[in-house]
């Protein structure tokens, strides 16, 4: 089985080489640039299985060239950045980063990150020494692959990632995507924050749980500009759910 191929995206050298030799010792293969431009150039043009992106480039922030590639692509990222604000965390994973490394960091550390990411986005595919994992598709979605699964409102095509409304596909990102599949698993049914965090964001940490309202908004504008009606519903104090 080949690797699995990371990318690694940080113009300090030192912590470039010193990342890519322990990554490398790991099992992996490494390849890197200094660049968000070029990254976002190799990504179009070769077969990336991970990216390590450090949020503060030359050129343009980390966090732009998540919000580019999530157009088109849902490669895991890992962010880095020198700043352990609270917002920057937060931004990261709204925009669709898997995690967030604080500099400094040990490498070892990282490698352990990106392996449990690989473990919890591919869990029929837990290999390790940097074996490379394949399906993008994370495990929150249910069984039965291939052809769309259909409700009154919704259509689900699990394989795409991508969910209509009312016969028209709606325009998500990967958590939003997710989220909404979660809530469409068993309507009626409330799911507090924590649990949406577990299922969706995993690792996120209690301290991200706004995040979920975050994205709870953005749907509702989404499935709102299709249909004029809130589906999904507010609990107080106890979480939400999806109106069946």
């Amino acid at each position: 089985m080949s690797r699995m191929k990371i990318l690694i995206v940080d113009d300090e050298p030192a912590i470039a080489d010193t990342l890519s030799y322990a990554l490398r010792a790991e099992g992996f293969a490494v390849d890197c640039c200094t660049l968000g431009s070029e990254a976002l150039s190799r990504l179009a043009s070769d077969t990336i299985d991970f990216v390590v992106l450090d949020v503060g480039l030359p050129d343009m922030t980390g966090f732009d060239v998540c919000r580019a590639l999530r157009r088109h692509s849902d490669v895991p990222v890992l962010f880095l950045t020198a700043r352990a604000d609270e917002v920057d965390r937060i931004v990261g994973l709204e925009l669709g980063g898997d995690d967030y490394v604080t500099k400094p960091f040990s490498p070892r550390e990282v490698a352990s990150r990106i392996r449990a990411i690989s473990r919890r986005l591919h869990p029929e595919n837990r290999g390790t020494n940097g074996e490379q994992v394949h399906s993008h598709t994370p495990g929150v979605l249910p069984a039965g692959r291939g052809q769309p699964e259909k409700t009154a409102k919704f259509e689900i095509d699990p394989d795409g990632m991508r969910i209509a409304y009312h016969g028209q596909w709606l325009a998500l990102t990967r958590y939003e995507y997710l989220l909404l599949a979660l809530l469409l698993q068993k309507p009626g049914r409330i799911l507090n924050r924590a649990q949406i965090m577990d299922s969706v964001w995993q690792d996120g940490g209690d301290s991200l749980e706004r995040t979920v309202d975050t994205h709870i908004k953005t749907l509702r504008g989404k499935l709102r500009s299709i249909r004029d009606e809130d589906i999904i519903v507010t609990h107080r104090g106890l979480g939400y759910s999806l109106i069946g």
